[in-house]
């Protein structure tokens, strides 16, 4: 039985880009649903839009429902997660190069770390959660991420070498996303 699997890209990112068409293909030959958001103006991304494109896009959350969240998609889906009442549980999460704090080098991100999110809500949630980041990330720094996976209580996944894991950084693939998603997925 397949999964459905939501992958939502960050600031300045579009569905083409760096790993994520790559992991969506490599997940659809295991039997999986995929989709890939657009999220819209991502070079001036605004919360409210963001969360409404969640809310469109995202059918079903049910204990078969994964996401892969890029740096600011990260935030997105934490702030969507919150303001579902009830939250249903689900599946789980990877948060890749993900934050929670306001980024220094772009304040304009500001509105979408505002609000602090309901750990607890989400963490009771989810059956499993993970964070990675690249401790030479230079947009949005490695202790941000790892203060995120201690406020979700995630498992962590430092990496030596990644940068944001952009296509500048190299990363058109990334096997360990897809390794700990497919761990996720059959230890349910």
């Amino acid at each position: 039985m397949g999964k459905q699997v939501y992958i939502i890209h960050g600031y300045g990112a579009s569905p083409t880009n760096h790993w994520f068409q790559w992991l969506k293909e490599k997940l659809i030959a295991d039997n999986n649903q995929v989709l890939v958001l657009h999220m819209p103006n991502s070079s001036d991304p605004k919360k409210e839009e963001w969360l409404e494109t969640l809310a469109n896009k995202i059918k079903n959350l049910d204990k078969n429902t994964y996401f892969v969240t890029h740096s600011l998609g990260s935030i997105t889906l934490l702030n969507y997660l919150d303001q579902l009442d009830p939250l249903q549980s689900f599946g789980g999460f990877i948060l890749v190069s993900g934050f929670s704090e306001p980024l220094s080098s772009l304040p304009s991100l500001n509105p979408f770390t505002a609000k602090k999110v309901d750990d607890k809500k989400i963490i009771s949630a989810t059956n499993s959660r993970a964070v990675i980041s690249a401790k030479d990330d230079y947009i949005v720094p490695f202790q941000l991420s790892r203060n995120l996976s201690k406020q979700l209580d995630t498992s962590f996944y430092p990496v030596e070498k990644g940068g944001h894991f952009l296509e500048d950084d190299g990363f058109i693939t990334f096997p360990l996303v897809y390794d700990i998603l497919n761990n996720m997925m059959k230890n349910v």
